[in-house]
């Protein structure tokens, strides 16, 4: 190769890396001008959809920016809910989903074993109980699943049907179940010795009041002579549920106070009607706003004594705020103050009548498994309450 091809071939290169930093300067300057007419997330969205050399999914992104942007507030009790979630999130607040009615944990590389069947659903109608393993969903080896995998596959339109199998002892079984809306239950009652009637309030979402109310009713009409509220593993819920529970038990008097971000304050008050049965309320560590409140207020009321584990203390509510591509934000925008204006933030319920609970314990009672003989909490706050009554004669 003699000199003049050599030098015209490092020319043509020159060229080429000219071309490419102009094309690459043309690209940064229509980012330049993007970014002075839009904000910098959509600038960086748009950056990354212009030049990232790879594949990028515009859903994923944004979710992870809002999910970022709710975390960067410090605040624990905000929370981000993409798209693909909002729906289950409405199914939970409103205590109603389209299924089959099952409560499942996984059991590594066989399946999913069935925890609780819901009263009166499609699973129990169709004879499946509680210890069945699930081996199998529509044909579909359920020990190569993910909870994710099965949830998606038991859940479906109503009226439409899916297959389980099951393996119940040595006995396995192929079950098909229809599915169909299930109103979860909110509140349950139990006559524990002694006539102490226990309410099991699950959350304070919609029906809490109305069930629970209920229960009270017909404990009551059983012959109560003391009430017992259990709130543990509640995860709170609406405060105007709460409230009309804590009117229904309380005399008159404030009950709950909030203050938002505008500065304008709330008070619930109670009218002069009230239960006088002796009362107590069982909470754990996993007992969460409105449910420590209803503890709280019927603590400073000295209506009932509390008994259990401190409660995680959460002081903030928040409002949905629905966006437009379908995905929503849990904002704090206020705070809770008790009957007396304390914020529980922080602090939790601290109980009258403190009671551990080990691991073991804890996960049956959270599956519902545990019995009320084998429940340290709930017998020491029953002998508390037997005590009080026999004072009380």
């Amino acid at each position: 190769m003699d000199n003049q091809e050599k030098r015209f071939r490092i020319f043509v290169r020159a060229v080429s890396y000219v071309l490419v930093a102009l094309a690459a300067s043309a690209v940064t300057l229509i980012a330049m001008s993007r970014t002075q007419k839009t904000g910098k997330l959509e600038y960086l969205e748009n950056l990354i959809q212009t030049c990232f050399i790879g594949e990028s999914d515009k859903t994923a992104m944004e979710d992870a920016a809002a999910n970022a942007m709710i975390r960067s507030l410090g605040d624990r009790w905000s929370y981000y809910i993409p798209a693909v979630q909002y729906e289950t999130h409405m199914e939970q607040m409103n205590n109603a989903y389209v299924g089959v009615g099952i409560t499942i944990t996984q059991v590594e590389g066989k399946g999913f074993q069935i925890e609780s069947v819901e009263k009166g659903g499609p699973a129990e109608n169709a004879g499946m109980r509680p210890g069945d393993l699930i081996t199998a969903i529509d044909g579909k080896d359920a020990g190569e699943m993910t909870l994710d995998d099965a949830k998606t596959l038991v859940r479906g339109k109503e009226d439409t049907q899916v297959t389980f199998t099951l393996l119940r002892g040595e006995e396995m079984l192929t079950v098909p179940v229809t599915r169909a809306e299930v109103q979860t239950v909110v509140a349950s009652g139990q006559m524990l010795p002694g006539d102490v009637g226990l309410v099991t309030i699950k959350n304070f979402d919609a029906r809490c009041a109305q069930e629970t109310i209920a229960q009270i009713d017909d404990l009551m009409a059983q012959g109560a002579k003391a009430l017992l509220f259990d709130v543990r593993y509640n995860p709170g819920g609406y405060a105007d549920e709460m409230v009309k529970v804590l009117d229904y038990l309380l005399p008159e008097g404030d009950l709950f106070r909030t203050l938002d971000y505008r500065g304008r304050e709330d008070v619930d008050r109670s009218d002069a009607d009230c239960i006088t049965l002796p009362m107590a309320v069982l909470v754990n560590v996993s007992s969460y706003s409105a449910a420590e409140f209803f503890a709280a207020t019927l603590q400073e009321y000295g209506a009932a004594f509390v008994a259990g584990e401190k409660t995680v203390g959460k002081g903030y509510f928040q409002t949905t705020f629905k966006l437009g591509d379908g995905s929503a934000v849990g904002l704090s925008i206020g705070k809770f103050f008790t009957s007396q204006g304390r914020n529980l933030e922080g602090v939790g319920v601290i109980p009258d009548l403190p009671v551990p609970m080990d691991e073991d314990t804890a996960a049956k009672l959270y599956y519902g498994t545990l019995d009320p003989r084998e429940d340290p909490q709930l017998q020491a706050a029953l002998e508390r309450l037997l005590e009080e009554m026999n004072r009380e004669r």
